[in-house]
């Protein structure tokens, strides 16, 4: 129905052009035209004229649906064809005034690469003068504990560039206390190329210090201490700048709630009027529940089969983090022991509840239990 793709406020066919999904609408997205048009008509998608993705403003991110992807893939199909053109010849500018989109697809390896891929799972060039951060710690007491999240930690990579690259600026007044300083003296030693083992010594007293909890030689829980380290260095990073915005479910932008925040969305439904009650957190771990532990678990893989096990359900074969997921994300009903005021109702009635990932973080951690 457009006879051109420009944009209807400023006339620009560049600027990131978005078209409307509800209305024959086009709008610059780098000068905000289609989220005014948005604001306005409460038209909440667009989709993105050079790559075909599609922009949720409710959601303010892009985002991704198989059905979707597949139809974007079939039209881009049907417009190279109409034109006549091959991807080596067409430019940018002919792609931007034809509306058809830029070139661009996803990578789908063919069977020889597959193959490549599994021969050679971890293929690394190593010469004299470079290092990939593998150092031993060593054990002070029972810290092994300490020792396997501190290796996952220093190989986690937005983690790594961000400590090598001296972002961190201490504000505290003693900088000797300062976790978030400690790590950044952890990972240079780390990535010295050094190789004799680490004795992590002040940094275990700085856990001492700030999560009195874990203070002691006895062995403690891995997971727990992951939790405290993280809170420590969240506490210690918020004096940087890059704490004081806030754009993530936990309100702080610091370097440890970029990485590992997201949100978990909690909805508990009516089982009288359906009426949804939602609310949103933000979490660092998500804690999963395997076959075995206190509650019953079933499979819930398609086609996969289930035994009973000790009264208890048990999935068959391996138990894969999907089947976890799945199990953590499923509707679990309330009953009537645990009624909760509905504010359809005004009454207290049995409800569902059920809990989705809302924002997922950059890295996610699995507690399994």
């Amino acid at each position: 129905q457009a006879k051109s793709c420009i944009c209807h406020m400023c006339g620009a066919h560049l600027n990131r052009l978005h078209s409307c999904l509800y209305c024959v609408f086009f709008g610059c997205f780098t000068k905000k035209h289609i989220h005014e048009h948005a604001k306005t008509k409460r038209h909440n998608l667009a989709i993105d004229l050079l790559y075909g993705g599609i922009y949720c403003f409710m959601c303010q991110d892009y985002i991704y649906d198989k059905d979707m992807e597949q139809i974007a893939k079939e039209e881009q199909r049907k417009a190279w064809k109409l034109q006549a053109f091959t991807p080596t010849v067409v430019s940018h500018y002919q792609c931007t005034m034809t509306g058809i989109g830029e070139k661009y697809s996803t990578w789908e390896p063919t069977k020889r690469e597959l193959e490549l891929l599994r021969h050679n799972p971890k293929r690394r060039k190593i010469t004299t003068n470079c290092t990939i951060g593998l150092r031993g710690l060593i054990n002070l007491g029972n810290t092994c504990f300490m020792n396997c999240i501190v290796q996952a930690l220093t190989h986690t990579p937005l983690l790594r560039d961000f400590f090598l690259s001296d972002r961190h600026k201490c504000e505290m007044q003693s900088p000797s206390s300062c976790l978030v300083c400690e790590m950044s003296t952890l990972f240079q030693e780390f990535y010295s190329g050094h190789r004799s083992p680490h004795i992590p010594y002040r940094l275990l007293h700085l856990v001492w210090t700030h999560a009195r909890h874990l203070a002691g030689y006895e062995q403690q829980d891995a997971h727990e201490f992951l939790i405290a380290a993280l809170d420590v260095l969240h506490r210690h990073c918020k004096g940087d700048d890059n704490g004081k915005k806030a754009n993530n479910p936990n309100h702080c932008n610091c370097i440890i709630d970029q990485i590992f925040t997201g949100g978990l969305q909690s909805d508990v439904t009516c089982q009288v009027c359906h009426g949804v009650s939602t609310t949103i957190d933000p979490f660092w771990d998500i804690s999963l529940d395997l076959p075995g532990s206190s509650t019953p678990f079933w499979p819930l893989s398609p086609g996969s089969d289930g035994s009973v096990v000790n009264g208890e359900s048990h999935v068959s074969g391996t138990t894969t983090l999907t089947d976890c997921l799945r199990r953590f994300t499923r509707p679990e009903h309330l009953g009537s022991s645990a009624k909760i005021k509905c504010s359809g109702c005004h009454s207290y009635q049995e409800s569902t509840k059920q809990l989705t990932m809302k924002k997922l973080p950059i890295v996610a951690c699995f507690h399994l239990k």
